[in-house]
């Protein structure tokens, strides 16, 4: 399976797709969250949620997400040169990266290599990952906040973190999961929920960032709650690198504003 994975980078078969990250209260696209696909025949491609796993369980994960964040990272600073803005970018780390050896020094290589600025660049972390040894992540999280990369926890609710962990964690944002966002307005449960976390992230002094949005009355309802970010089909699906160029430029040039 490893071999596999091997020769698919070396053969450039795996793509970065680019999903819009929008500022709620201005309808503003202030980043990009950064998706590994893998496409196979015409327009075809192997879920995410098939090969993330295997490359998870093969160890390939970790060689992969130093791809993957080499890929995007020129990517980006490409667009942030272009149109001189601060464009945010969001990586996920995995359960094998995020306790790899040599995390740290890899990051650092591929940001002095692509003359990345770390302020524009945040690690999501899941809460179970986050929450399998909680001292040493602690650790882990400290050493990359010291490069100047800003940390979210993600999925956020869907683990089993606790308060007295959750105020420990030197992170910056919470993102709230797809699944509590799905019912909302309509689930009286969901929105308890949704808006607890809010309430509860700025209590902290944390951000908030919600998944899944698809509809302009879930992005109201989380602009009300002064959630500050979201992303979603409403906003764009993941995207090509081109295609998110394209829908960027048009945001830049005025001619778009995602605000009901």
């Amino acid at each position: 399976m490893h071999r596999r994975f091997a020769n698919a980078l070396v053969n450039n078969e795996f793509l970065v797709f680019y999903q819009p990250v929008v500022d709620l209260q201005t309808g503003e696209i202030i980043g990009c969250e950064a998706l590994c696909r893998w496409p196979h025949g015409d327009n075809q491609f192997t879920p995410p949620d098939v090969f993330i796993p295997q490359a998870e369980a093969s160890g390939f994960i970790v060689q992969l997400g130093e791809w993957v964040l080499k890929t995007a990272t020129e990517q980006v600073h490409i667009w942030q040169r272009k149109f001189s803005a601060p464009i945010l970018l969001e990586v996920n780390l995995s359960a094998r990266q995020f306790v790899h050896y040599n995390l740290v020094r890899s990051i650092e290589n591929i940001l002095r290599t692509v003359q990345y600025d770390p302020a524009s660049l945040e690690f999501e972390i899941t809460e179970t990952v986050a929450m399998t040894n909680a001292d040493d992540s602690i650790g882990i999280m400290r050493q990359l906040k010291n490069l100047g990369i800003a940390l979210a926890l993600d999925d956020f609710g869907t683990g089993y973190s606790s308060l007295s962990h959750l105020k420990r964690f030197p992170i910056d944002k919470l993102k709230i999961d797809k699944s509590f966002v799905r019912d909302i307005p309509n689930d009286g449960n969901d929105l308890a929920i949704v808006s607890a976390i809010i309430a509860m992230a700025h209590a902290l002094g944390l951000r908030v960032q919600a998944e899944g949005v698809e509809t302009d009355a879930q992005a109201e309802f989380l602009r009300e709650c002064e959630c500050e970010l979201a992303q979603g089909f409403l906003f764009g699906r993941p995207l090509p690198s081109d295609e998110f160029e394209m829908l960027f430029a048009q945001y830049h040039k005025g001619g778009l504003v995602f605000k009901s």
